[in-house]
């Protein structure tokens, strides 16, 4: 038995991952016809599609939300974490090849800035005492060659190997602290219910889940008792059914060498399907490594707080619409009735109809804004853009002609259409990925979070394996395509509440120190 090029040996691994041969064929066509752009029409800027929240409503939405929790709403902070830390070390792990392959150390230290900005702020690192007392205890000289062995492999800390959570990122007095930690430390700060739960859950590999529970068990208990909070944990892996096929340059299956079908992870949107898993009435969403000590931690508690006031309150009217489309039918309800929720939908939740949706019969304007209103909510902080990489708030059309709020990764624009370029370097803002999410209606039933996503948004890259280019397949990520089809809303958060870890060295910056 052959199916699309798969022998029965084949169909059997492609299910014993969970998969199904359909969709592990979709995948194939996708690689064939690759994926339509994303048209966009506008950048989202400050007032037209991204709100600038004053002093006095920050504390506003904050103390919505904090009288929310009081009544006993649910919390839970997610995190991405499976992440590993090898791409934060590049420049070093190539000075140290070179190093290795008897290449004078002057001669890389000058063609290397990093190793150079790394090697005299040495001691402005949490690790670094860790990282001389294996030099000694293995009675090595601090030399380069020496330092970026011991930091990087195995024989040493082990950090090009480790997920980023795991990296000591921060000093402090009572010793240093990896982002994991200040992740609990975050989640004390804004998601803490009213009996002083706090319920977080981790994205790892499965290889590095022990890690993040002995740390855990480490540091458990003088943090509950310091806070006065009781933690939640819990962590997942990236399924294996999400994992897509890996195929040749002329789109056939690439095997390997044994014969079997490569399968590779999905990107982070495969987490669409761990998110689903959970429930809770906030859900809150930020990076692994974006995290500060705790004394630049107050702009971050203060905004994510108003953040999920923003979302509570906009949710409010949101449960108001829905309850009346979900229990009353399309005669039931008032033209004058139907105009409003238009105009709320539009004017508020920056979801503009096609053309002619206004101009259809009662009954069709109905069911429309009874599907727009009955899907999950998102509020997205954004930043203003200094020149950091990642992708932006705009304003796109949907498959199905409406126009809403999209962040927008480049790759998904024509770069070959002047209007489309020009639209991209309007952007104001970008993605910082600082969500607050409502996954439930208005009767509290959970949303099932995969019947919203749009399967058009994938990204198709070349690789390689054992020196044999491939073409890969990610899934919509997260907060592009997996997302897609929720209620957004854009709010400006302030620069100092982005500060991501990409390179080693940016352990350097203020905020980190």
């Amino acid at each position: 038995m052959k199916i699309h090029m798969f022998s029965e040996k084949d169909i059997d691994q492609i299910q014993s991952r969970g998969s199904s041969v359909e969709n592990t064929k979709q995948q194939i066509d996708n690689f064939k016809s690759g994926f339509p752009f994303l048209p966009l029409t506008e950048a989202a800027i400050p007032n037209k599609g991204i709100f600038v929240l004053n002093d006095e409503e920050v504390e506003s939405y904050v103390d919505f939300f904090q009288d929310k929790v009081k009544t006993g709403i649910k919390l839970l902070k997610f995190v991405p974490a499976s992440g590993a830390a090898s791409r934060m070390f590049k420049a070093l792990f190539e000075a140290k090849e070179e190093l290795g392959n008897g290449v004078e150390g002057e001669k890389v230290m000058a063609k290397n800035p990093a190793l150079q900005q790394f090697y005299a702020q040495l001691d402005n690192f949490a690790f670094a005492n860790n990282l001389k007392e294996t030099l000694q205890n293995n009675n090595k000289e601090i030399n380069a060659l020496n330092l970026l062995h011991y930091l990087l492999t195995e024989d040493g800390l082990n950090y090009g190997n480790l997920p980023k959570g795991l990296l000591k990122f921060h000093n402090y007095e009572e010793g240093a602290k990896t982002p994991f930690e200040e992740h609990l430390t975050e989640g004390v700060l804004y998601a803490r219910d009213e009996d002083n739960n706090v319920n977080l859950h981790f994205t790892v590999s499965k290889e590095h889940q022990e890690g993040f529970e002995q740390l855990f068990a480490k540091v458990k208990t003088a943090l509950e008792q310091k806070h006065g909070v009781n933690f939640n944990l819990s962590f997942s892996q990236q399924k294996a059914s999400t994992d897509t096929i890996a195929v040749d340059m002329n789109n056939e299956p690439f095997r390997n060498d044994d014969g079997s079908l490569l399968f590779r992870p999905g990107g982070h949107g495969a987490l669409i399907q761990n998110l689903n898993d959970l429930d809770s009435d906030i859900l809150f969403i930020k990076n692994i490594d974006n995290v500060v000590p705790d004394k630049f931690k107050e702009a971050t508690t203060t905004y994510k707080k108003a953040l999920a006031g923003v979302l509570l309150k906009y949710q409010e009217r949101i449960f108001y619409y829905q309850k009346q489309f979900t229990e009353k039918g399309p005669t039931a309800l008032s033209s004058a009735f139907l105009a409003e929720a238009s105009n709320f939908l539009e004017n508020s939740l920056c979801n503009v109809p096609p053309e002619n949706q206004y101009y259809t019969e009662k009954e069709s304007l109905y069911y429309y804004l009874k599907e727009k209103y009955n899907r999950p909510v998102r509020v997205c902080g954004m930043v203003k853009n200094e020149g950091e990489p990642g992708g932006g708030p705009f304003w796109a059309v949907n498959p199905d002609k409406t126009i809403s709020l999209q962040v927008v990764e480049s790759s998904q624009v024509d770069m070959e259409s002047p209007q489309q370029t020009s639209i991209l370097k309007n952007a104001t803002h970008f993605n910082p990925v600082d969500l607050v999410c409502g996954i439930r209606n208005y009767k509290g039933e959970k949303y099932d979070l995969l019947e919203f996503t749009d399967p058009e948004t994938g990204f198709i890259s070349v690789k390689s394996k054992d020196g044999k280019s491939l073409k890969a397949l990610e899934l919509p990520g997260l907060w592009n395509g997996a997302m897609s089809n929720w209620i957004t809303l854009f709010v400006e958060v302030p620069i100092e509440t982005f500060n991501p870890v990409k390179t080693v060295n940016d352990l350097l910056r203020e905020k980190h120190q």
